[in-house]
């Protein structure tokens, strides 16, 4: 009988416990927006970046591979901020911001190429479509 007990309070508790930890799972609606841009490509080395290489401006680590990329400051503005989901029109899959450029550049992207100097010097400049992802805000929903 005290088996039983022990049984029904622990089939119980474990019940309460995983009822407590699921949470509702929260979709944060968004949008894509689409602009045009220069796109240049560069490299993880000290003569394109700075004696860091690796270590992007926002303090994120670079590794060939990645699908990161670089935006002029101005862009930020506009929606393009630190992990921000794009897509390049002539490059397969998304990309991360992870990276800001000098001041110097305007409506411009650096798409990270690793250590490929030959993949960046044939990507080249080139101005492109690219579409990011931006969260819709909760008072624009609320007005439609």
């Amino acid at each position: 009988m005290r088996f039983k007990t022990v049984y029904i309070y622990f089939v119980i508790t474990i019940s309460v416990l995983s009822g407590l930890s699921c949470k509702e799972e929260v979709h944060t609606p968004y949008e894509w927006k689409t602009m045009e841009v220069t796109a240049t490509a560069y490299n993880s080395l000290a003569y394109q970046t700075s004696s860091n290489p690796h270590i992007t401006a926002f303090g994120d680590s670079l590794k060939p591979g990645l699908r990161y990329i670089a935006v002029s400051r101005d862009l930020l503005k506009k929606g393009l901020s630190h992990n921000t989901l794009v897509k390049i029109e002539g490059l397969e899959g998304t990309y991360l911001v992870k990276d800001k450029m000098n001041r110097r550049w305007r409506n411009r992207i650096d798409v990270y190429m690793g250590t490929d100097v030959k993949a960046a010097r044939q990507w080249g400049r080139r101005n492109i479509n690219i579409s990011y992802r931006v969260e819709v805000l909760k008072d624009t929903l609320d007005s439609d």
